[in-house]
């Protein structure tokens, strides 16, 4: 039976580890506890995840959050607000204030950097990848060598047929510029589209090519007889200043612009003075800055005996941890656009490979069933190159052993790769997707496949012999359950889709605490439409109801608990986008409307808008499954609950 929680005491035992002092403010949502900290370092997380009423600890989003699961959550929070102990927000005015919302540590012009990449490269990696593979097809099928088998050379292909493969292949990196201008804009909440016409501005073919310049089969135009004038091909830190300076001018104009003629000059003035202030000075002088640093990583890559691949490989996992590894994309997309490889993700890319190897070390090793599961989900969402489960449910949460060796291991793989100069032609694929990077190159391929298998093996081994933690070797206590902690009314339950979308596995979203089944095993679905309603999934009665709007609780007729999330930390938006169209402790038929969200407001504040529906009382029941299906409807069953049988 499960052990009854003393709300008062967990609450006292929360603020006693992390410090009233150390406390600048704390809140919650549905499924955690919010606390905005001064430090986290001098937090026992370890300690707080074993507290009775504790699921586990997570920073993110500058936030040290504790898990507690729905319902309790707002005992222990009504709890630590009756100590009086610490500032206690939640519902009131000052939770929305910037200042409560971010540490001292996450004030840093560094974070807010990484935050500015990331939100400005992400959008565009899809395509980046997509290219890639095109590239890779096109030299697969057009190497001689293959050809060869065949009798054939590769004169027989058309030059048309080359011409219309070259549309594929080329269009991305022709136009890279165009795509960053468009998404800094997009990040800066400036008009996208004025920033897709200033990038095909700056790489307009009536400038001369940048490459062809520096090739010596063109020539600058001199502006005024003085002012060299060349398009911007293959520059991103240009693209990414000229996005800025755009953005930042059509916010200013729009503000002091007379009504009556801002939606004309606006985009005018916006793209004649941005694109004045590139080709005047600024757009050549930063282009040569980022020459410079593509050669300084070059160099560093080139280091002789692997020493570069070695730092690159052995750094990359402590920049994952610490969240600043989002700075890679920009520079690993100035090296493709210079030289159409990218061997910095190469070298980036055995760090997932040596996770899987210290996973699975601890997996096969574990007599805890609780690791044995944490072990066994990191491994399934670290071979599509989710790592957060691993990061959290593995890698640190007994000792910093198993990162150790991720760390020397990935560092050992990135040193061999860099030595046999192996690059990849993309980015956005890992580990297992990761190999669809070499296809253009068989020599690249069959390197990086012996490289990458030897990195999950030393890993395994060196887990093996110096970083099973001692946790894992102890079996869990087994509680048997009683008759009575079963309901016997409980049969087997069919839970319907929430929303109208694309179905993701819970694995791959981008929250630990979701992803890692922490919250109980469930499905995610990325919505359609602008306007998203919510429906309840099966009959039952509200359970929760977020005052913020982006969470629903319900519970079933036959005891299933549904937590029904709208979002990744949407609860910051203080209910903005939000309208919920039931209560607490309503009935509701399945299918009846719970509420809706406004999924571009989301998208604009830079959170994710994935919906998340899981059934948080899991351990209940014998068996939670989700439908292996790619896309739902409202109505369609897409969750299985099957009821668990009283102990005899």
């Amino acid at each position: 039976m499960a052990q009854k929680i003393d709300y008062a005491k967990l609450a006292n035992d929360i603020l006693n580890e992390i410090g009233d002092d150390n406390v600048i403010s704390v809140t919650h949502c549905e499924t955690r506890l919010r606390f905005v900290v001064k430090s986290r370092n001098q937090i026992d997380g370890k300690k707080i995840q074993n507290f009775p009423g504790v699921r586990g600890v997570f920073y993110g989003s500058g936030q040290y959050q504790v898990i507690i699961g729905t319902g309790t959550v707002n005992h222990v929070y009504d709890a630590i607000e009756q100590t009086g102990r610490v500032n206690a927000i939640y519902g009131k005015d000052e939770a929305s204030s910037p200042k409560e919302n971010v540490t001292v540590e996450d004030q840093t012009l560094g974070r807010r950097i990484m935050a500015m990449l990331a939100g400005i490269f992400i959008p565009i990696v899809p395509v980046i990848a997509a290219t890639g593979l095109f590239l890779g097809l096109k030299s697969t099928f057009t190497n001689a060598t293959v050809l060869g088998l065949f009798g054939l050379t590769p004169n027989i292909i058309p030059t048309s047929l080359n011409t219309v493969i070259g549309v594929l292949t080329d269009t991305v990196f022709s136009f890279l510029p165009a795509l960053l201008v468009w998404s800094t804009f997009r990040y800066f909440k400036g008009t996208p589209i004025i920033g897709i016409v200033l990038g095909i501005m700056l790489v307009s073919p009536a400038l001369p090519n940048a490459y062809s310049v520096a090739g010596g089969t063109a020539k600058a135009i001199m502006l005024f007889g003085k002012i060299p004038v060349v398009g911007s091909q293959g520059s991103v830190l240009t693209a990414l200043v000229a996005g800025f300076i755009g953005a930042k001018l059509e916010l200013y104009f729009r503000k002091h612009m007379p009504n009556v003629v801002e939606q004309i000059l606006t985009p005018f003035l916006t793209l004649l003075v941005t694109f004045a202030i590139m080709i005047l000075g600024v757009g050549p002088l930063v282009h040569w800055i980022e020459q410079g640093l593509v050669a300084a990583v070059e160099s560093l890559i080139n280091l002789p005996f692997g020493i570069g691949g070695f730092l690159i490989g052995a750094l990359y996992p402590l920049m994952v941890v610490i969240g600043i590894h989002q700075m890679m994309i920009a520079i690993e997309t100035s090296l493709l656009a210079a030289t159409h490889l990218n061997p910095l993700i190469t070298l980036e890319a055995m760090y997932g490979f040596a996770n899987l190897g210290v996973a699975l070390a601890i997996f096969l090793r574990a007599r805890s069933q609780n690791a044995k599961e944490n072990s066994l989900s990191a491994i399934a969402s670290q071979l599509f190159g989710v790592s957060e489960p691993t990061i959290f449910g593995v890698l640190i949460r007994y000792n910093l052993k198993p990162l150790i060796i991720t760390v020397l291991s990935s560092g050992i793989g990135g040193a061999i790769l860099s030595i046999f100069h192996v690059a990849a032609n993309t980015y956005g694929l890992a580990v297992l997707p990761s190999y669809l990077m070499y296809i253009y190159n068989f020599r690249a391929l069959a390197i990086y496949t012996i490289v990458s298998v030897l990195t999950i093996v030393l890993a395994f081994v060196l887990t093996n012999m110096f970083a099973i933690p001692k946790e894992v070797l102890v079996t869990d206590e087994v509680v048997m359950d009683t008759p009575e902690s079963v309901p016997f009314n409980v049969q087997d339950e069919l839970l319907a889709a929430p929303v109208s979308g694309q179905i993701v596995p819970l694995s791959e979203v981008n929250d630990p605490v979701f992803s890692s089944g922490m919250m109980g095993k469930g499905i995610a679905f990325k919505a359609e439409g602008t306007k998203v309603n919510v429906y309840a999934p099966q009959a039952g009665k509200v359970t929760v109801t977020s005052p913020t709007g982006h969470a629903y609780g319900l519970k079933t007729a036959n005891g299933v608990d549904v937590l029904i999330h709208l979002g990744l930390d949407t609860v910051s938006l203080n209910g903005q986008g939000f309208d919920v169209a039931v209560t607490k402790g309503q009935p509701v038929s399945k299918g009846e409307l719970l509420g809706s969200f406004d999924q571009d407001f989301i998208n604009q504040n830079h959170l994710d808008s994935t919906v998340i529906m899981v059934v948080t009382n899991t351990d209940e029941f014998a068996e939670v499954q989700s439908k292996d299906v790619t896309f739902a409807n409202p109505n369609e069953n897409v969750i299985s609950v099957q009821k668990k049988l009283p102990a005899k």
